[in-house]
């Protein structure tokens, strides 16, 4: 199956893959801010089955989400060793993409990351709480819109409901509900990501302390399987880390290139 991606740059291949439900440009961005500056990187993001412009076909469940997603590496790849990111549910899917082809992945970085927990109901997750509002932010928004950010956002301010505009809400509204519904009842993938040898190549791990969605204790009991990761908790952060704060953000994916840069050298 091909999946629909954009692609920006030349050298060494980086493969983001967003989360469940919304589409590429959860990732492009937060992501391409931070390679601005950095030439010498092939970033490349697709939209998962299902999910923007990509049809799920007959795939039923994470399995076959992960196959799909495995034959875009083969095809857009090739043998060329990558670095990978992946968020939420693209974490989960990036990993077990690392356990398979460890020689090739040079590095992982996860943004708020599924943990060791992956349904829902299973989840080590604090209470959805608000830091920062402000008055009349959502006042004439569309009520499906306003509630999809209101129900995650920590930090609701201009900014990032800018942001949430332009890359999350799009990817909403794109996704193909009755394919995601079925995707959803197999959700699990068959194998764990971390059912095989540990991971040993430089890796970024960043949660937000007020993520109600995958929340951040259950990724520090990932951290034997990657003893090369950095464990990173920021406050003021939820979901929309990447949103909420750009900066620090950037600063951890920065520091994390320059980790596998080094280790390839």
């Amino acid at each position: 199956m091909a999946l629909h991606h954009v692609s920006h740059g030349e050298g060494t291949p980086v493969l983001a893959v967003h989360g469940w439900t919304p589409d590429h440009r959860l990732m492009t961005g937060c992501l391409e801010p931070v390679f601005a500056d950095l030439p010498g990187y092939r970033r490349i993001y697709p939209d998962l089955p299902g999910m923007g412009r990509s049809p799920a076909g007959a795939i039923d469940s994470s399995d076959g989400v992960l196959d799909a997603l495995l034959s875009f590496v083969d095809e857009t790849i090739g043998d060329e060793p990558f670095l990978l990111v992946g968020e939420s549910y693209g974490g989960y899917l990036a990993r077990t993409v690392a356990a398979r082809r460890p020689e090739q992945v040079l590095g992982l970085g996860l943004i708020c990351p599924i943990g060791v927990a992956v349904e829902n109901a299973s989840r080590t997750v604090p209470e959805h709480v608000v830091l920062q509002s402000t008055p009349g932010l959502l006042d004439g928004l569309d009520a499906r819109i306003a509630e999809d950010y209101r129900e995650i956002a920590v930090v609701q301010t201009p900014e990032t409901l800018r942001a949430f505009l332009s890359d999350v809400a799009p990817g909403l509204a794109a996704a193909d509900a009755e394919a995601m519904a079925r995707i959803r009842k197999n959700w699990t993938l068959s194998t764990a990501p971390e059912s095989g040898p540990a991971y040993e190549r430089p890796t970024l791990i960043l949660c937000g302390r007020q993520d109600s969605s995958t929340g951040y204790a259950d990724q520090w009991a990932l951290l034997p399987h990657y003893p090369r990761a950095s464990y990173v908790v920021l406050d003021a952060a939820g979901h929309n880390l990447q949103l909420e704060q750009p900066a620090l953000f950037a600063a951890h994916v920065q520091e994390w290139l320059r980790r596998v840069s080094l280790e390839a050298t």
